[in-house]
């Protein structure tokens, strides 16, 4: 009968359960186990005794639970037979996993049907070498990283599946958003898939999920981006798709040679189209379509003149009521005096019942009150003379466009700038 003498670990790196080959110990034999492995003695099927890291010598009185099975007719120093189970305690963080086939979903936020792919790795530890030993390496003659892949393949990728269809309905996130959350993903199935680990003796020491993609070449994709990249040029140019279906259908009407109005809608998107892309884009189109509908029924604002429709009852200029009477006619050759309210001809210079001068607008002709900013008939702010030469000169207006006379109201004294309705100099206190 053989007596081994040195029993340790020779199997690969990247093995997490390893038999040593012989079964026959002898008392004495120097049994070696590294800081980051275990060794479990296995008797009759039995999972007996665990050492941790050093050198230990294998005798009854080292080996208790060994002691109290068999019975030893030899003094002690008779040779047994064990099986010796090495467990690496190491950390095996780079085990890949990866969907074979993908996940078959609908959009919840567009509504389509897309394929997903996901893949990324884990890591994870042997923290119970009996209970791993027992449930999971039974009789192999070794267990290594690509047999741990292999029995929860089916695991992570039932989960994985379940979390990533049910992230994405119930936080309604696009297929085309979901890696933005691929932390929040990593997370969850962490906490998922944990717990199933650990009654196999394995702690789960992290989950990733690097990515989720979906096909270049699915259809329904294409057509999602596509629109998507529509969407954001709008967005960009600042029109919206109801607003291009309108240009569209107006440009349609444009080139068509059997619309009566084709000739006038197509000058009037060609003028359009020099307009802002926007919302000014689409006030000038509309107005554009209203003006060919109503370009026969127009008519003048009695008081600013401006064009607007037959049925309208207020001007869009200046807000006049059509439908009210304005007194005399800015066209007519008569005026009301404004001091008096005798009505005489615009073509004196006084009123001939008080004798007051007649201010005419330059607008509508009324007589202008004396001090007026403002027209009382037609609301158009009244000029005010040039000092120097005399010429009527429009509010807001710095030097006569006729003599170049500075109308800026400065001080007599210290001739610093001062406002029209001021009454003091705010430099040296000068009245004005």
């Amino acid at each position: 009968m053989a007596i081994v003498e040195v029993v340790k670990y020779n199997g690969e790196p990247d093995v997490l359960a390893w038999k040593f080959p012989s079964e026959e110990l002898g008392t004495w034999t120097q049994l070696i186990v590294n800081e980051s492995q275990e060794a479990l003695l296995f008797k009759g099927g039995k999972a007996l005794d665990l050492f941790t890291g050093g050198r230990h010598t294998l005798e009854t009185a080292n080996i208790p639970i060994l002691n109290n099975i068999i019975n030893l007719p030899f003094g002690g120093t008779s040779p047994f037979t064990a099986e010796v189970w090495y467990i690496n305690k190491l950390y095996l963080l780079d085990i890949k996993w990866g969907t074979p086939t993908p996940i078959q979903l609908q959009d919840p936020k567009y509504k389509i049907f897309a394929p997903l792919r996901s893949f990324g790795q884990f890591g994870i530890q042997v923290e119970d070498s009996r209970k791993f030993l027992i449930k999971l390496v039974g009789t192999l003659p070794k267990l290594d990283k690509q047999s741990i892949v292999k029995f929860f393949r089916g695991l992570y990728l039932t989960k994985a599946k379940d979390a990533i269809s049910s992230y994405l309905v119930k936080k309604q996130i696009s297929v085309l958003e979901i890696n933005a959350y691929l932390e929040e993903l990593s997370d969850y199935l962490k906490e998922r898939m944990a717990p199933v680990l650990e009654e196999y003796g394995i702690k789960l020491v992290n989950f990733y999920v690097n990515d989720i993609n979906v096909p270049e070449d699915d259809p329904g994709i294409a057509k999602l981006k596509d629109a998507l990249a529509k969407r954001a040029e709008m967005d960009i140019v600042g029109y919206n798709y109801v607003q291009e279906r309108s240009f569209d259908t107006l440009e349609g009407a444009a080139t068509n040679p059997g619309s009566a109005q084709a000739g006038l809608m197509g000058a009037g998107i060609g003028l359009g189209m020099g307009v802002g892309v926007g919302g000014t884009f689409g006030q000038q189109l509309g107005g554009m379509s209203r003006n060919i509908l109503n370009m026969h029924n127009m008519k003048n604002c009695p008081k600013c003149h401006n064009e607007m429709g037959s049925e309208q009852r207020f001007c869009g200029h200046c807000g006049m009521d059509t439908l009210q009477p304005t007194g005399p006619s800015a066209e007519s050759n008569k005026t009301t005096c404004s001091s008096c309210s005798a009505e005489y001809s615009k073509n004196v210079k006084f009123c001939p019942e008080c004798g007051n001068v007649y201010t005419p607008c330059q607008q509508c002709g009324a007589d202008l009150k004396d001090g007026a900013d403002v027209c009382h008939i037609c609301g158009r702010e009244t000029p005010t003379p040039c000092p120097k030469c005399g010429n009527s000169v429009a509010k807001n207006v710095k030097f006569c466009p006729e003599c170049g006379e500075s109308l800026v109201k400065k001080c007599s004294k210290c001739n610093s700038v001062i406002q029209d309705n001021a009454k003091f100099c705010p430099d040296c206190g000068n009245k004005l």
